[in-house]
């Protein structure tokens, strides 16, 4: 056993390390549940392939990029000293657990945000192009923007001093910007705004929920990066922002439509739970507890943005993760404490102005680039291979076009009921018609 490795730090990164993978088959069937049934699929094979290709790039170089030694202390990227991981072994550390360890742990996460940001895009991209974007991305969005929060050396971490406990900027922001770039370069779907785009299974989607509720206390409480005190303050607040999160979001369904939904609950649940994601190791109990509630309000609002801006955000990447993603980055300059930051408070802590500044400008840095960037990587992707698919394959489904199956074929998904069953229902706005 090498000097300093600690046996309960490593084996709860161990398991948090799993439930954060598990978060991503849980976001194919959240995802999967959300889209009309003729592209099931195809939006759960987006999920899944993003584990594969995330995982070859980030082990390559990915990881090195990120983690390694900053290059010219400016902040901006790692070195290519551990490409491939070359000098790191069973003995290694990172702190008081494996480095092997830590760099998978952040694979995880890295898997995750690739995988969010298909939902902005459901339903009419080629999956050919959607390999080749995970694989850009992750190069060019995702790793220096991980160096940037995460790394020491990192100019928003070191430099700036902005917080982030385990990814509101880095998973949140990043993946919420980036979604809404492709989002308008691919243009809407066929009959958006015209036709009833509804999710074709709830219970999958509440299925997914909770695998994503599940594995989120791994991917908040691992970031403590040890089994004490610190991760179980941020177990507490994990659950707390979800759960006011979901409240907030079917108190406005019941005063604006009557009735509270499950889609809402799904909804609102991960809503709360991305808000407290940056800030669930800087404020306490009832800072999360308001974190949450803030969001799950905001977000049931801000997935109608999409119709009154006209962009197609299919399944609201945008709307909860961008937004909620804010929401928790920003509050952290208001609701922050000393006894969990052990030195930086926000504003009503005492702490004044200037930490709320300096996540203002973290969110609008992350914000900025991940759009400008993948807007660029996009628009290549879309000239050289074409982005968009074809428009009889839109029409019949991505699921037969593409994969050359069926949900309905194989018994999996919607149990064999006709594609516009429940079109004579009527459309509450709480559905968010068009959606999926």
């Amino acid at each position: 056993m090498p000097t300093g490795l600690h046996t309960g730090d490593t084996a709860w990164l161990l398991a948090s390390t799993a439930l954060v993978l598990l978060m991503t088959p849980g976001l194919a069937l959240f995802y999967g549940g959300m889209v009309r049934a003729k592209s099931a699929l195809n939006m759960l094979m987006m999920s899944f392939v993003s584990i594969a290709v995330v995982t070859v790039v980030w082990l390559l170089v990915g990881y090195s990029l990120a983690f390694g030694t900053d290059t010219g202390g400016w902040g901006l990227i790692g070195s290519l000293d551990h490409i491939g991981l070359h000098g790191i072994g069973p003995t290694t550390l990172t702190g008081h657990v494996p480095t092997l360890l830590f760099a998978t742990f952040q694979l995880t996460f890295a898997i995750l945000t690739a995988a969010l940001i298909s939902g902005a895009i459901a339903d009419r991209a080629r999956f050919g192009a959607w390999v080749v974007f995970v694989a850009v991305w992750t190069l060019l969005v995702y790793v220096p923007v991980a160096h940037w929060v995460f790394a020491p050396g990192g100019w928003i971490l070191d430099q700036l001093g902005a917080l982030d406990f385990a990814g509101g900027t880095v998973v949140e922001v990043n993946c919420g910007a980036s979604g809404l770039a492709l989002a308008m370069i691919l243009g809407p779907r066929i009959g958006f705004k015209k036709e009833a785009m509804r999710p074709h299974n709830l219970p999958l989607v509440l299925l997914g929920a909770g695998l994503l509720w599940f594995g989120w206390f791994g991917f908040n409480a691992g970031s403590a990066l040890g089994a004490d005190g610190l991760a179980a303050a941020v177990f507490v607040n994990t659950q707390a922002a979800g759960c006011t999160g979901l409240l907030g979001w079917l108190a406005v369904e019941k005063l604006r439509d009557g009735h509270a939904t499950t889609l809402g609950a799904a909804s609102g649940a991960v809503a709360g739970l991305v808000a407290i994601t940056p800030s669930c190791g800087s404020v306490g109990v009832a800072g999360a507890l308001v974190i949450g509630l803030a969001a799950g309000l905001l977000c049931s609002y801000a997935v109608s943005w999409k119709f009154r801006f006209g962009y197609d955000d299919s399944l609201d990447v945008v709307g909860v993760h961008l937004v909620a993603g804010v929401v928790g980055t920003v509050l952290i300059g208001l609701f922050a404490t000393s006894a969990m930051t052990s030195g930086a408070s926000g504003l009503l802590s005492g702490g004044g102005p200037a930490q709320l500044g300096k996540q203002v400008v973290a969110v609008l840095a992350v914000g900025a680039y991940a759009f400008a960037v993948t807007y660029g990587i996009g628009k290549l992707i879309d000239r050289f291979l074409g982005f968009r698919a074809a428009e009889e394959d839109e029409r019949s489904g991505l699921d037969l076009a593409v994969h050359a199956e069926s949900a309905y074929d194989h018994g999996v998904l919607g149990h064999g009921v006709p594609q516009n069953a429940h079109a004579h229902r009527p459309l509450p706005h709480s559905d968010r018609t068009p959606l999926g």
